[in-house]
């Protein structure tokens, strides 16, 4: 015989059982984008200027059956108690540390050391794009250029004070 009881426990199982589901389903999704992303920083081991990803995890959303509570008298406080159910890739964070120095056979190999970036502009400086990938060259016309014929951009010194203009084009 089915009462109101039987049908109420069979609705609370049911919501349980999602619950426990949405949780698996949503870790898988959370693991797979982690994965692909280790796959590309394994796969950009040897690109020069390569700076590997990590990916962020976050709850996607929680259930909070008890509060925390206050310390009391001589006893301390309580926790709370909180259930995930599920999570979620919240950001990739590019990691930008130094990477080894090395020498090269090539004089117009560069590197940076620290912070920073070198610019280079595939429009005669109207748009910037930014690399830490110092392999260069010098193109036909003399301009100095990245894999992709961007021209780095700088200023020039002037010869015969040694200095640079940072305030000029």
């Amino acid at each position: 015989k089915t009462t109101p009881y039987n049908k109420l426990n069979k609705k609370i199982k049911d919501i349980i059982m999602m619950r426990s589901l949405w949780s698996g389903v949503t870790g898988l999704n959370a693991h797979q984008i982690a994965m692909d992303i280790e796959g590309n920083n394994i796969a950009n081991v040897n690109t020069n200027g390569f700076k590997y990803s990590r990916a962020n995890f976050s709850d996607l959303l929680s259930q909070t059956s008890k509060i925390a509570t206050a310390p009391q008298g001589e006893l301390g406080g309580k926790n709370p108690m909180q259930v995930g159910l599920g999570t979620q890739v919240n950001s990739i964070t590019k990691i930008f540390k130094q990477g080894s120095v090395q020498t090269t056979d090539k004089n117009t190999d560069l590197a940076i050391q620290g912070d920073g970036f070198f610019v280079v502009s595939p429009d005669g400086g109207s748009t910037y794009k930014y690399t830490r990938n110092g392999d260069f060259v010098f193109d036909a016309k003399g301009n100095f250029t990245d894999s992709n014929g961007y021209i780095v951009q700088g200023w020039m010194r002037d010869d015969e004070t040694g200095e640079r203009d940072s305030t000029g084009p």
